[in-house]
């Protein structure tokens, strides 16, 4: 089973998705906190995605590609698609992002969630 850490970008297998969902091999940011993350009796984690198409909203946060973070256009995660997955769907791990574009999809959450 796979271990994934808060803040790591993943290669998720959305397929079969439904409706509106993604679909294919598409990646995704674990959002999780590493207690649930790192349990192997606990077979899930929750991600958001990361699209390269987004909008000026202040729950689409921006990543610019770097060669820390494996991406390869201007991306945004999409801190409203919020999903509990298996960690089975996770496909492989590219890298972790920054500790301050973690604040910022941290903050972003907030706003989505209203906490």
């Amino acid at each position: 089973m796979n271990m994934p850490a808060k803040g790591e970008i993943w290669d998720i297998d959305w397929s079969p998705g439904r409706g509106s969902e993604q679909t294919g091999t598409r990646p995704a940011i674990i959002v999780q906190r590493d207690a649930g993350n790192q349990n192997p009796q606990y077979p899930n984690t929750i991600v958001v995605t990361v699209s390269s198409k987004g909008r000026p909203l202040p729950f689409h946060v921006a990543l610019s590609p770097t060669p820390q973070n494996g991406l390869t256009v201007v991306s945004f995660v999409k801190c409203e698609q919020i999903l509990t997955i298996d960690k089975a769907r996770l496909i492989r791990k590219r890298v972790r992002i920054s500790p301050e574009e973690i604040v910022k999809i941290d903050d972003a959450l907030r706003i989505v969630l209203d906490i």
